[in-house]
């Protein structure tokens, strides 16, 4: 038995434990065991978070220009990179995702703070040809106040980074909440915020359940934007939530992505594409490829060599070099997975492959493929999150598009097709946010990111993101030396 570490929240600059000094464990799936222990925030807790993030959109923050936040930024990235090995194995402990994803994401990460470093004195409003004689007329954008960020414990450091980025950039202060599943690597991170020259209290971090921590935090008063990622069910009470403070809202709420691959794909390029779309990350992003579509004419061909890479997947120690696969975060998530594949089995989904638990320690599921002859089965439209892939077969181009189409989701879906007008077609008549052609789970720091149905609205990303954590301004002048009119006089 390793030592179990202990952590403390970052509010206001300072590291503190929870005001009534609770806490919860935080379990290390690769071996179900105890490994950390982290606050347990109260209502006081975060109301001094939000406090401290409101008095800090004054004094030094407030007066920087926006050129001096972009380098705060900057460092913020650079110290991400530096410390990238080790953020990399306290989220590996944390969360059972591959150390070599985790290490490399912290390190391609710092590229989104980067961006938003060189976009903080971009920000800039217009000049308006008003149609009134001797007015001036432009507009400014002005911060939107205090952010409350909401992340869960998947992909956290991208999650994070496109929130933190935009919002500091915009001169926004933050209250970032941890997910309950796995708080670490967050904290981790928060101490570079001080390294980076960004003032006490512009970023707060907090741990704690949905109650009292994250409901305190979305209806707080001095709250003026809510930035969530994660379940319909939460979002609804954060959406209920912000009638209390009337703040702005953007939700990013996973999804059921289609992965369709019609007979002239390069089967090759298709096959990989599905594999690393369903079974990277163990299943575990808001972006899987969970729903593969094939034609019927390559589907046989397609399924042997998924079958055959499946099957020689390497399943262990999320921080050994020659795992390919790591365990699930959550108990819960495991049982979920399970009755679910039982459950697909019973509604005549045919188990191409795996379906169990793998005969080691630890939260692990096997990579699971099920074919499933009707698009009304349960497993079709219902986010899993976890490497189980649910595949059928089709004819026409029409009818997998009605098929793709057919789910509350919308977040992302991906096309392997050597038809560049068929390519075309399909990414502007599929409801989703993202649409990958001939590629998978690809992201950049210039391209928005984002949904639309039961995946959220909003987008995150991009230049545009920067806007969005802002509130324009308009001002009138008059430019004219004779005196306005008085309304009353008569004519």
């Amino acid at each position: 038995m390793t030592e179990v570490q202990t952590y403390s929240m970052l509010i206001d600059g300072k590291w503190v434990n929870a005001s009534d000094g609770s806490s919860f464990d935080s379990i290390n799936p690769a071996t179900s065991q105890i490994w950390a222990t982290v606050p347990e925030a109260t209502t006081d807790d975060v109301n001094r978070a939000v406090s401290a993030a409101n008095a800090a959109l004054s004094g030094p923050w407030g007066d920087m220009t926006p050129t001096e936040r972009g380098k705060c930024l900057r460092r913020l990235g650079d110290l991400l990179a530096e410390n990238s090995e080790h953020l990399g194995r306290i989220e590996t402990t944390d969360t059972g995702k591959m150390f070599k994803e985790t290490a490399w994401q912290a390190t391609y990460i710092a590229e989104f703070l980067h961006f938003y470093a060189g976009a903080a004195d971009k920000i800039h409003g217009d000049t308006l040809p008003i149609d009134k004689p001797d007015m001036f007329v432009f507009t400014d954008r002005e911060p939107i106040g205090v952010v409350a960020a909401v992340v869960p414990w998947n992909s956290q450091m991208f999650l994070s980074a496109v929130k933190i980025g935009p919002a500091l950039a915009a001169g926004n202060t933050i209250v970032l909440k941890a997910s309950e599943h796995a708080s670490a690597p967050l904290l981790e991170f928060g101490k570079l915020i001080a390294k980076a020259g960004i003032p006490d209290g512009v970023v707060n971090i907090i741990t704690g359940h949905a109650a009292p921590c994250g409901d305190v935090l979305t209806k707080h008063p001095l709250v003026a934007k809510i930035a969530f990622t994660g379940g319909p069910v939460a979002a609804r009470h954060i959406v209920r939530n912000s009638a209390e403070n009337f703040a702005e809202v953007s939700l990013e709420l996973g999804g059921k992505s289609p992965f369709i691959v019609f007979d002239d794909a390069n089967i090759e390029s298709a096959v990989n594409g599905s594999v690393a779309g369903i079974f990277g990350a163990t299943g575990q992003s808001c972006v899987a490829g969970s729903r593969l579509y094939l034609h019927e004419d390559i589907a046989d061909e397609f399924l042997e060599k998924m079958i055959a890479i499946a099957r020689n997947i390497s399943i262990g120690d999320p921080q050994a070099d020659e795992t390919e696969m790591g365990p699930l975060c959550t108990q819960g998530q495991l049982e979920h997975i399970q009755n679910q594949v039982n459950l697909a089995q019973k509604e005549g989904g045919k188990l191409l492959h795996g379906g169990k638990r793998p005969d080691i320690d630890g939260l692990y599921f096997e990579p699971t493929i099920v074919e499933c002859p009707s698009q009304d089965m349960t497993i079709v439209d219902t986010e899993l999150f976890g490497p189980v892939l649910a595949v059928q077969r089709f004819k026409t181009e029409d009818e997998v598009l009605r098929l793709a189409n057919d789910t509350k989701h919308g977040l992302a879906a991906g096309i392997f097709t050597r038809d560049s007008a068929r390519s075309v077609r399909m990414s502007k008549k599929i409801k989703a946010g993202i649409v990958w052609v001939n590629t998978y789970r690809v992201i950049s720091p210039i391209a928005e990111f984002g949904g639309m149905k039961s995946s959220g609205y909003g987008r995150e990303s991009g230049l545009q993101a920067i806007y969005d954590y802002t509130r324009p301004k308009t001002v009138w002048m008059n430019l004219s030396d004779e005196p306005i009119s008085n309304p009353f006089k008569p004519r």
